[in-house]
């Protein structure tokens, strides 16, 4: 497909998903990801909804004392950020050379955590040293703020089959994509707890176990995700040249899993919270980026559905982020913060040791697909 305007660099293109950096998009809005191969181009797209999101955040933490409000703000918020990514993750993905393509996913996470990190570390500050609106509208300028790269960034129309097809045409076509290989193995691995390094949700709120206050747990934090997850991120694209994707994202989860394990031994202080705090998201981060690989390498080039397929399998990895919480939370409540640490450790490992033997066994098939 001819480009009139040249690419701009990879580094910069993979901070067209900044718009996550707000919540985590969620697993159920896959179900929309179709609409963004219809009808309209993949920059439309991206520039509606990365401005719905902005507006719906900033109503959101205006109204966040009428819980009705907050609930449909943050509904509206996290599936505008969530599509957003999709659209703009389909778009990118056809245009980067294959070469290219795991520098994208690292880019695409360093700004995803990166600069959330950067966010959740001042945003406590924002809300309670400013006026509460003036605070509460700079943090939603950071979602809007990448609008002018999309202006920027070549994009081919809508795909003229696609969209003169009927609905049924159309959801035939979304439902045979379910049906490919590659797309079946990276749902496999995805939908798995092998990789998703939920503590990274669950330690900032225990900060008491760590004997340290709110603020500083939001600052460590906050730094923690910005630090661990740059570096997490940009050392993927070194390790992917000598490690193929799948079998590179088992690995990222089974030595996470051991730094998980042997946190237990470690005394509760703040430096061990720091730490902590490093080490899963570095390891969340490379995670995340290897997870980009996979998908953007089953994109391929001049897809039709990129924007579908990267919203499936994208909401795919966020699915053992949520349930995996919940086993967390609940380990906490009959062990403490090492009962989380012991959950969270030997569900992600177990989960690499299936996955491996289930891709050592079916080697032929995973290479073809």
């Amino acid at each position: 497909m001819a480009v009139e305007r040249p690419l701009p660099p990879v580094w910069l293109m993979g901070f067209g998903s900044v718009t996550a950096i707000a919540l985590f998009p969620g697993f159920s809005s896959f179900l929309l990801a179709p609409l963004l191969d219809w009808r309209f181009s993949r920059r439309a797209y991206a520039i509606g909804l990365t401005i719905l999101s902005g507006l719906s955040m900033f109503g959101a933490l205006v109204f966040i004392r009428d819980l009705r409000l907050l609930a449909a703000m943050l509904f509206v918020s996290n599936t505008a950020i969530s599509l957003c990514v999709a659209a703009v993750g389909g778009w990118f993905g056809n245009l980067t050379p294959t070469e290219d393509k795991p520098a994208l996913g690292a880019w695409f996470t360093v700004s995803n955590l990166g600069a959330g990190g950067v966010v959740a570390s001042l945003a406590i500050y924002l809300l309670r040293d400013l006026p509460y609106a003036l605070g509460a509208g700079v943090l939603c300028l950071s979602i809007v703020m990448i609008l002018p790269l999309y202006f920027l960034t070549p994009c081919p129309p809508a795909d003229g089959r696609l969209a003169s097809e009927s609905f049924r045409e159309f959801a035939r076509d979304v439902l045979a994509l379910l049906r490919r290989p590659a797309v079946l193995w990276a749902l496999l691995i995805f939908l798995m707890p092998s990789a998703s390094f939920a503590l990274t949700n669950t330690l900032s709120g225990f900060g008491r176990d760590f004997s340290i206050s709110e603020k500083m747990a939001g600052l460590i934090g906050g730094v923690g995700i910005a630090i661990a997850g740059v570096v997490g991120s940009l050392v993927v694209p070194e390790l992917a040249k000598r490690v193929a994707a799948r079998p590179l994202y088992l690995l990222v989860g089974g030595f996470g899993a051991a730094f998980t394990l042997a946190l237990v031994m470690l005394n509760k202080t703040p430096t061990t919270f720091g730490l902590a705090m490093l080490g899963e998201n570095g390891f969340q981060a490379a995670a995340f980026s290897v997870a980009y690989v996979i998908t953007l390498r089953t994109i391929g080039h001049d897809n039709p559905l990129a924007a579908t397929q990267f919203g499936l399998l994208t909401s795919a990895t966020s699915l053992p982020l949520s349930y995996m919480q919940v086993i967390d939370g609940q380990a906490y409540g009959s062990g403490g913060v090492n009962g989380s640490y012991l959950a969270d450790a030997l569900v992600s490992g177990g989960a690499c040791v299936v996955l491996g033997l289930i891709l050592w066994v079916w080697r032929r098939s995973v290479v073809e697909a």
